[in-house]
């Protein structure tokens, strides 16, 4: 009857699948606390990056397939620029978007993945082969070429600071005695005092007269110099608070691919122009031929985004004034006799297709 004292008890293994409510709460609380382990995820400057990729994304022009249609592309935007990683499920002709995933590999590449698929009123977990999934990442570590990382994991000191100096100039404004004044006073009982606090308030921009009279205290009357106010409004100039966050933002901004001068209040249109042109061909389009790679090896045909032409990231006066020279280009070599592949040779030249 006592056997089970002598059975061995073997090692209890436990999955430690993100599926499930708990996996969720954890999630939310993380991303709740996001702000401050460091990411900076919760501020505006991490935000208006986030929404230019997301918006960017969204207006890709995508050839080849039907399922990356606006939405998932937008969602694809906003899960790289907040985690470098974007999961989706192919199912029945349509792409399911996964909230979590563990995956095992076999020389470095994926082959099997463990998903969490999120439901109203608690996820499920489903497996699926490499094959069937579509797994976008960015940023990916030699060490790890399987996993993807977000701009702000990659300058985390930056988003830190960030966070920190707008944490402490929030809790400035926040407690501090902005406008507050000290108006020295005669000696007077506490009735009166509080008297004549009550007189100074709703009365700006008057000239407010009060009788006082010299008292003799702690061995003499009072100095002139006393009387005057003494201001308790803290001085953050000599802080720096102002430089440090604008040079935190900055570094944000270009941490996702965003010139800084695109959020300057004195910027202009071609200044704009050329921060969006920036953005689109160094940082969105480049991702969108990773994104079209991996779309053309899983779904069976070959897919091409474009992220310049919908985003209109080109010198429009340029490119009128280029299109103009080379249609003068072309008329001058066909007066002149010139065979086509001369003129294509030209343009090769050139690094342009004829």
């Amino acid at each position: 009857m006592l056997d089970w004292f002598k059975r061995k008890i073997g090692l209890e293994r436990r999955s430690y699948t993100s599926a499930g409510f708990t996996a969720e709460i954890v999630a939310a609380r993380s991303q709740y606390l996001s702000g401050k382990s460091g990411l900076g995820e919760l501020t505006a400057t991490a935000q208006s990056c986030v929404s230019l990729w997301e918006n960017g994304f969204a207006l890709a022009d995508v050839v080849g397939t039907d399922v990356l249609d606006r939405r998932k592309m937008a969602l694809i935007g906003r899960a790289l620029a907040l985690r470098g990683e974007a999961l989706f499920l192919i199912r029945d002709g349509d792409l399911i978007p996964c909230s979590d995933w563990d995956l095992r590999t076999r020389d470095a590449e994926p082959v099997a993945y463990r998903l969490s698929i999120p439901e109203a009123g608690g996820g499920r977990t489903e497996t699926a082969l490499a094959a069937e999934v579509l797994h976008f990442r960015i940023g990916c570590n030699p060490a790890t070429p399987y996993a993807g990382t977000a701009p702000l994991r990659r300058a985390m000191l930056t988003a830190s600071m960030l966070d920190a100096i707008e944490s402490a100039l929030g809790e400035v404004f926040e407690y501090a005695p902005l406008g507050s004044q000290i108006i020295p006073f005669a000696e007077a009982d506490d009735v009166k005092l509080e008297a004549m606090g009550r007189g100074f308030r709703g009365r700006r921009g008057r000239v407010l007269l009060r009788e006082s009279v010299n008292v003799s205290a702690a061995g003499g009357a009072a100095p002139s110099v006393d009387w005057r106010p003494v201001s308790t409004s803290p001085d953050l100039s000599s802080s720096q608070a102002t430089e440090a966050l604008g040079a935190a933002r900055g570094a944000i901004y270009a941490a996702f691919g965003v010139l800084p001068s695109l959020f300057v209040d004195a910027a202009q249109g071609p200044l704009v122009r050329e921060a969006q042109r920036h953005l689109a061909a160094w940082t969105l389009q480049p991702i969108g031929e990773l994104i079209a790679e991996e779309a053309s090896e899983k779904l069976g045909g070959e897919v091409k985004l474009d992220l310049l032409r919908p985003t209109q990231a080109f010198d429009s006066g340029g490119a009128a004034r280029a299109l103009g020279a080379l249609v003068t280009a072309m008329a001058a070599a066909k007066e002149a006799g010139l065979p086509p592949e001369a003129l294509a040779g030209a343009f090769q030249k050139l690094d342009w297709e004829s």
